[in-house]
């Protein structure tokens, strides 16, 4: 069962699992389940996908049950009314604060502007050796992308050599392989933890928060991170 963190007679929204496809991609590949279809299982009721995350990605996914409503809320998150916010854990400790401005080349090798806006909240050094380095450090950071492109936290943060742990196409697969063999996880650390947004029928400000699971958590915990606020 899908957990259900907002709903009215005009959208619903999910707490997204990690692996799970939102609707099927020629980009993403097959799957036996989407959330798309075991949404529309759960309610007995189509729904229509706002926006998508990542395969690998947890958190907050919205849909309309109606096409009107999503006609609304795609030119809503088009013209950036929508704000949407992320934590991830990074490589290395990256600055307190940044704004990530850096074109992206789509799938079908477009130039697209791109920027993401970042703020560091918790650093961690672990006893972890790493090539040269005796021990390893990680951030955690709350991100908000001002522009909604294809993998384009994934990609931002592997530009300014932090990539999102566990990461595979765009983060450091070397830490990658080093936890999954120290620890037994390879779970991408991004989360979208919060959706805010005026209603498209009453106006009213609307805030949906997201838990994060327990693999993330389980990470969270080797690096003595406090994610009380998103648990």
């Amino acid at each position: 069962m899908l957990e259900i963190l907002y709903r009215d007679e005009h959208l619903i929204a999910i707490n997204k699992p990690s692996g799970l496809l939102v609707h099927k991609s020629f980009y993403s590949g097959e799957a036996d389940t989407y959330a798309i279809q075991e949404l529309r299982k759960q309610i007995s009721q189509k729904v229509y996908p706002v926006h998508r995350l990542d395969r690998k990605t947890s958190g907050v996914l919205l849909f309309t049950l109606d096409k009107e409503t999503l006609r609304t809320m795609s030119d809503r998150f088009a013209s950036r009314e929508v704000e949407k916010k992320y934590i991830a854990i990074l490589r290395g400790w990256a600055k307190e604060e940044e704004t990530i401005d850096y074109d992206l080349v789509n799938e079908d090798e477009v130039k697209q502007k791109a920027v993401t806006y970042y703020h560091r909240l918790q650093t961690s050094e672990i006893e972890l050796p790493f090539l040269k380095h005796q021990t390893s450090r990680y951030c955690l950071v709350e991100a908000i992308p001002e522009t909604g492109r294809f993998h384009q936290l994934r990609k931002h943060f592997k530009h300014i050599l932090h990539p999102i742990l566990g990461c595979r196409k765009h983060g450091c697969n070397k830490q990658n392989k080093l936890w999954l063999q120290t620890f037994g996880i390879n779970k991408m650390t991004l989360h979208a933890h919060q959706l805010v947004f005026n209603h498209p029928v009453s106006n009213e400000r609307i805030t949906v928060n997201a838990t994060i699971d327990d693999e993330f958590k389980r990470v969270g915990g080797i690096l003595n991170f406090d994610l009380s606020p998103y648990s």
